[in-house]
């Protein structure tokens, strides 16, 4: 009797057993644009330690550009349950949900994580008047057209030209935002003196700063951040605090299980060495959250982020 529970039991485990590996095999991550950029970088990152570390194995990554990833939110939106499809996504795709009127938002998928992210910083050229955050925001008050360059309309750059702007006391709906298609023409532009200042993730304006081309005047982190000798935007005066973040989500009508085991590798990647050699490598802020706790984040960030954009006149 006891030897037929024991092997009643065997079978049940064994039954059990590819379930939990049939989730974490044959693996596939979207990358909602072109090759080469910040979405595709980090889902290529994921796909080579989650293989490395045995977490999930094969991993595939491929490409669906367009509209901001809102042309791949909905192709992960139609693949309904199914528990091996992945998709890199973040703050810019929040933003782009809004402003491209997208018919699929965040709530119809299945958050699973927010891994890495990007603090963005104010700079001007070292020839420029203006010698901290609070010069720059005394002389946009007299003058909202001073020009600001950035990425691209609506996106992370021009939240954080919103969001400074409120807290200069400057209308965010009079403020003059020159959007450019890339870091590099935004560089161009702040160093030929074409505008008044520029924004984007440090690291994109770093051998500038640190050849002495560009002052950076703030970081939008929360706190002092190691290694990046620039003070923050809170600790002069100014209540801005923003993100250029990273994450992962999967279609909905994943069961608890399903879910439970995708956040269970993701939970398994940030712990391992070799992720945290990445990000020191690729200098990615941690900004690591799972399950539940990244729900409640994805909801509040759209609520907030559609504040900003209302704020800036590009939603209604």
């Amino acid at each position: 009797m006891k030897k037929t529970a024991i092997l009643a039991a065997s079978a049940l485990l064994t039954l059990a057993a590819p379930a939990t590996a049939q989730n974490l095999s044959n693996l596939r991550i979207m990358a909602p644009a072109s090759p080469g950029g910040g979405w595709d970088q980090t889902s290529r990152t994921i796909q080579t330690v989650l293989q490395n570390q045995g977490i999930a194995k094969p991993v595939q990554v491929f490409n669906v550009p367009g509209a901001g990833g809102t042309i791949g939110l909905a192709q992960l939106y139609n693949s309904k349950g199914d528990s091996n499809l992945l998709m890199t996504m973040g703050l810019v795709m929040v933003g782009a949900i809004q402003t491209n009127s997208s018919k699929v938002d965040l709530s119809r998928v299945t958050p699973i994580a927010r891994l890495t992210g990007e603090y963005e910083v104010i700079v001007v050229p070292t020839s420029s008047p203006y010698k901290t955050l609070g010069d720059l925001a005394a002389a946009w008050k007299a003058n909202p057209s001073l020009p600001f360059a950035g990425g691209s309309a609506g996106g992370t750059d021009h939240m954080l030209v919103g969001l400074f702007a409120k807290a200069a006391g400057v209308d965010p709906r009079k403020m003059n935002y020159v959007p450019f298609s890339g870091g590099g023409e935004t560089l161009a532009a702040v160093l030929g003196n074409q505008v008044t200042a520029a924004v984007a993730g440090y690291g994109e304006f770093e051998a500038q700063i640190k050849a002495g081309k560009l002052r950076a005047l703030g970081i939008s982190a929360p706190k002092a951040q190691p290694g990046i000798p620039v003070a923050t935007m809170k600790s002069q005066g100014f209540n801005v605090d923003l993100a250029n973040w990273r994450g992962i989500v999967a279609p909905p009508g994943l069961s608890s299980s399903e879910k439970g085991a995708l956040v269970a590798a993701m939970d398994k990647l940030h712990a391992s060495k070799e992720w945290k050699d990445t990000l020191k490598t690729r200098n990615w802020t941690d900004l690591y959250m799972s399950g539940s706790k990244f729900d409640v984040f994805l909801k509040l960030e759209a609520t907030r982020t559609r504040e900003i954009l209302k704020d800036i006149g590009l939603v209604k």
